[in-house]
């Protein structure tokens, strides 16, 4: 029996973390890790050679294959530096080596429920599988066995699980506004018979029903005013699961949002879904902005600038339009290769300084030149200088809706330049000021963290053209 790219790429990752959570060695657990991330992520490259077929309950198309090739990207170079920060946990005695167990078996097993929600073709699937990614973040968050770990990791899977909540009940009315045209049994949930006839669904269903989804997916998403979870997360937890979180996960509940928005799109009589995403997008960049200034905690103040970007690409998508939607799709890549890179260096700094608050870490240019000037780059990027990618994609989202909506992009512009400044000032310290905290050298491996800088910066000058191609046609197929 041949398998194919499509189920490989979830086989790869559930086998692995069977395999992981019996094998007691670090070193070799740590290997077995890395390389089943670099298989699924050599056989999402392969679809774009041979596109497996589609069928009932799996589905690969234009939209997906962005996210997915993302997704086992980053899931790799993140497997790769959790390698090295995961040896130093283990030699200061944060992680024993049944935890280090868990932890991987558990890595496999987000990278698996991620990869199931990006190529479901079933509506309920796509929950479960979210949820599944929801409930495996949770364990991983918590898993340092702290009161404050503890403490975030119950605060997100409650938040999480009320979010998840809301995204079922719309997921359910979906249904029930399909079952009078499509009939009853799965065929109701299967996404590619929903679109081609959503045109004659009840649009009263459809709009009650993308309300709850946007609300319980915009949950997992981080958005304001339903982010609460996302910087306890990101502080407590380890830092290749805060890169992960910030670079994929999040990415995974937008698809499903996206989703449901074409859903809409092609229903004459439903609500447009632009101006609910535009709103929500526009209130989490201007709040994660201004909470920027006031943060103490280099990870906690990066997870706000997660729910600033998140923003971003969601208003990009609410405007819809195929350059505000080319602007999203490239923002969105560009923020998960640079946030992840800028988690990578951030742990691997907490690490040498012993600890995460600001105002104990500075002169790292000094005593760390390759972290501090890694952290620095990453940051020129992520607040959208040029000439790096986040540049041209903020660059997009601002002129495709200057023609549209002049209030919005002076709405928009003042969040990104409150963010610019706030990220600045606060890292400013961290990277030139005065020498404080330990001066120990960084034992680990820096290839990660600038891989993902030089992709984003020669996005930022060169795009190649089967990329563009592709971000064009994932644009037009949004509406």
């Amino acid at each position: 029996m041949t398998i194919d790219a499509l189920t490989a790429i979830l086989l790869i990752p559930a086998v692995s973390a069977a395999v992981l959570a019996l094998l007691p060695g670090y070193r070799l657990a740590a290997r077995l890790n890395v390389t089943a991330a670099l298989l699924t992520f050599l056989t999402a490259l392969s679809m774009f050679v041979v596109e497996p077929v589609s069928g009932q309950y799996l589905l690969v198309d234009d939209l997906n294959k962005v996210f997915i090739v993302l997704t086992t990207f980053i899931g790799f170079t993140a497997g790769v530096f959790s390698a090295s920060y995961i040896e130093h946990e283990i030699a200061i005695g944060r992680l024993t080596p049944a935890f280090l167990r868990f932890y991987h078996a558990m890595y496999q097993a987000l990278m698996f429920s991620m990869n199931l929600a990006l190529v479901a073709n079933n509506i309920g699937l796509m929950w479960v599988a979210v949820e599944v990614a929801t409930l495996t973040t949770v364990l991983m968050v918590g898993i340092y066995r702290t009161h404050e770990a503890l403490e975030a990791a119950w605060k997100y899977f409650i938040l999480g699980s009320v979010g998840i909540a809301l995204a079922l009940f719309g997921t359910i009315l979906v249904y029930m506004a399909a079952r009078p045209v499509i009939g009853e049994g799965t065929d109701a949930m299967v996404w590619t018979v929903l679109v081609s006839r959503a045109a004659a669904f009840d649009p009263a269903l459809l709009n009650v029903a993308f309300v709850f989804l946007l609300l319980g997916y915009g949950t997992k998403v981080g958005l304001a005013p339903l982010h609460a979870w996302l910087p306890d997360a990101h502080a407590e937890g380890p830092t290749p699961i805060s890169a992960v979180l910030s670079g994929l996960l999040l990415n995974v509940a937008l698809y499903a949002l996206l989703r449901f928005k074409m859903l809409l799109a092609v229903n004459p009589g439903s609500i447009a879904p632009g101006p609910l995403m535009v709103t929500m997008g526009l209130i989490s960049v201007i709040f994660a902005s201004l909470m920027l200034y006031r943060r103490r905690d280099i990870k906690r103040m990066f997870a706000y600038s997660s729910i600033e970007h998140m923003g971003i690409i969601v208003f990009a998508f609410g405007m819809g339009g195929p350059l505000a939607n080319f602007a999203g799709l490239l923002h969105m890549t560009m923020h998960s290769l640079t946030k992840s890179a800028i988690f990578f260096a951030v742990g691997h700094i907490a690490q040498v300084k012993g600890t995460q608050k600001i105002a104990d870490i500075g002169g790292l240019t000094v005593t760390n030149p390759v972290l501090g000037w890694g952290l620095m780059l990453g940051v020129v990027a992520i607040v959208g200088l040029p000439p790096l990618g986040i540049f041209m994609s903020e660059f997009l989202v601002v002129s495709s809706t200057f023609t549209r909506a002049p209030v919005l992009t002076t709405i928009l512009v003042f969040g990104l330049l409150i963010a610019l400044g706030g990220l600045l000032l606060r890292i400013g310290g961290v990277v030139f000021g005065e020498v404080r905290g330990p001066t120990a050298s960084a034992e680990a491996s820096y290839v990660p963290m600038f891989t993902h800088l030089a992709l984003v910066l020669l996005a930022g000058i060169y795009l190649p053209p089967v990329l563009v191609l592709g971000f064009q046609n994932v644009a037009r197929l949004l509406g």
